[in-house]
């Protein structure tokens, strides 16, 4: 039985996923158990990820599982190799699956594990690790702290080699001598982390958890309301701060957005960070939103103008779960309309302010409209946030500023008040303002033939959604940087049916009259972009626990990256297992220039 009992968080690493029925067990045994810690985390090494059926029939050994395999084996797809998070029980249970070489993946991570169950893929050998067993077992102990339990079951005919040495060498104090080796019959491993020297630790970001407290978010799109959920389900006293009366009052408010994966022929780090992002969206999407009314698992085809995207050359079998060439889409099957392009099955359309609200409506969060905060003042460890007048709107321990391009203003005060504070803001990626519209209208389904999902490319056109008015199409958005003197509505109106005869011809004819007649509806906002296009998630300030944070900078993918950000936020916070490799998690620090 684990010693979790009352504890904000627990963490276990398995090196061995298997077909699963271990994760099962520890997910029901935290079900079952009124002293559970708030959350629990689970990371699991594989070579290679079991099959949704394996994990059905892993869950079929005890009637108690099979629900609980049934939820997971609803979002097992696309397990390319890498780092795939999974959010459950409301987000209290959270596993990391690591598909890959253990060793390495142990050396892209960042936590540190309160139990580690040891076990070997195959009965012959540790294959889980790589064939140097020091480095193996040194990766290992890095994701250990001082009494850290180690258990698991030696193979029979095991030949158990410098394993014991090295853990050790490693600081593990074993709980008996190692038997002979090549023992005939399986044994018990156990010991627990205690080195006889003193921990180092190097990272800039402090493993040392953060007690829970309250915690300022100054922005209520989906970034600030995306940190707000991540933290209310860890425990964190949350409230929210936007000058506007109500949430999604900004780029956020778009009626409807896409979740789609990028796609790039060289699997670039955009890309493989947006698969991490989308796999998280749905499943909020799934466990928040209505079905069909909020969002919609659709699929979405992806069109290129001036050419067809370009799927990586060494595409695994895993990728098809993703993104298949669109003439290998069976939603392709007789419309010849459609023209060339990629296929995304997991893609769909969500509107982005009912995810907001719901995020918004957890326990802990509190949301406070009308409240512009102008300046930010540090007293005896306290954030005071302060309006226009210099009164104070509220003060927390933590502060995030996830108000897009309003971030710039407080940061530029911040710099005339605090030289330390400046070098760290002056090394941030460079941050702008891109104006956007959307171009919408009722559907008229006498004359208008939609395709039945949404078609992305430089632009989008998604099909008609429900609204309160009705069904309704939406095109666009435009992009215009904001130090540019605003085009007027009519002109983004043409360059969107410009962009729509190029990704859909026929259909544009048929829309023609709407755009240019000056009656269709519009919708626009500013989006706040950075240099290399990818937000901004990290610290500050230095110390053991930096206070002052970031969550900015998502651009137009801000369904695909909200909840990604939010859960690396989270993770530093706690000490968490991150939900990507490090090396892409460094691509997405504030302070990566």
């Amino acid at each position: 039985m684990p010693d979790w009992q009352n504890l904000p968080s627990w963490c276990v690493l398995d090196t061995h996923f298997h077909h699963g029925q271990h994760f099962l067990n520890t997910w029901r045994h935290w079900l079952d158990d009124a002293d559970r810690p708030r959350v629990l985390h689970f990371v699991a090494l594989c070579p290679a990820a079991p099959t949704a059926r394996q994990l059905l029939d892993a869950g079929q050994i005890n009637a108690l599982l099979l629900p609980l395999a049934q939820t997971l084996a609803n979002q097992w797809f696309g397990l390319l190799p890498g780092f795939h998070r999974f959010l459950l029980s409301e987000g209290r249970i959270i596993l990391t699956l690591c598909v890959g070489d253990a060793t390495q993946s142990l050396r892209q991570q960042s936590f540190q594990a309160d139990a580690v169950r040891l076990t070997w893929p195959q009965p012959q050998h540790a294959a889980a690790f790589d064939a140097n067993v020091l480095w193996s077992v040194k990766a290992l102990a890095r994701c250990c702290r001082r009494g850290t339990t180690l258990h698991g079951q030696w193979p029979a005919g095991a030949d158990t080699g410098g394993w014991y040495g090295h853990f050790k060498q490693c600081g593990f104090v074993l709980a008996s001598e190692p038997p002979d080796t090549l023992q005939p019959a399986p044994f018990e491993l156990k010991a627990h982390f205690a080195p006889s020297w003193t921990l180092k630790q190097t990272r800039r970001i402090s493993t040392a958890a953060l007690p829970v407290q309250r915690c300022a978010v100054i922005g209520a799109g989906l970034a600030g309301a995306s940190v707000a959920a991540s933290l209310s389900r860890r425990g964190w006293q949350v409230q929210v701060l936007d000058q506007a009366a109500t949430p999604a009052a900004g780029a956020s408010g778009l009626p409807v957005g896409l979740v789609v994966p990028h796609v790039s022929s060289d699997d670039c780090v955009l890309s493989r960070l947006s698969r991490a992002g989308v796999r998280l969206m749905l499943q909020q999407a799934q466990q928040l939103l209505q079905e069909g009314h909020d969002w919609s698992a659709s699929g979405v085809l992806e069109r290129q103008v001036g050419g067809t995207p370009q799927l990586p050359a060494s595409w695994p079998t895993e990728g098809a779960d993703w993104t298949v060439a669109g003439a290998d889409a069976p939603q392709y099957s007789g419309r010849s309309d459609l023209g060339p392009g990629l296929w995304h099955p997991k893609g769909g359309w969500l509107k982005p302010a009912a995810l907001v609200q719901a995020w918004l409506s957890l326990p802990g969060v509190v949301f406070q409209g009308h409240a512009r905060v102008c300046e930010l003042r540090k007293d005896a460890g306290i954030w005071h946030l302060l309006d226009g007048a210099g009164q104070r709107l509220c003060s927390a321990e933590r502060v995030v500023l996830a108000n897009a391009c309003g971030v710039r203003d407080l940061l530029a005060k911040l710099s005339a008040q605090n030289k330390e504070l400046a070098d760290h803001i002056h090394a941030l990626p460079t941050m702008q303002g891109m104006r956007g519209l959307l171009s919408w209208a009722q559907h008229n389904n006498a004359q208008e033939v939609f395709p039945p999902f949404p078609v992305n490319g430089f632009s989008s056109l998604v099909p008609p959604i429900p609204t309160e008015q009705g069904l309704a199409w939406f095109m666009g958005s435009t992009y215009q940087p904001e130090q540019q003197t605003e085009r007027c509505d009519l002109d983004n109106h043409v360059r969107n049916l410009e962009h729509l005869q190029q990704l859909l011809p026929t259909l544009a004819k048929t829309l023609e009259t709407a755009f240019t007649s000056g009656t269709i509806n519009a919708w626009k906002n500013i989006r706040c972009v950075t240099t290399d296009r990818l937000p901004l998630v990290g610290p500050l300030d230095d110390g053991d626990n930096p206070s002052l944070w970031v969550c900015t900078g998502l651009g137009s993918r801000g369904l695909s990256f909200s909840v990604l950000c939010a859960e690396l936020l989270a993770a530093h916070w706690g000490a968490e297992p991150l939900p990507v490799a490090t090396n892409l998690a460094k691509a997405l620090d504030a302070r990566r220039i």
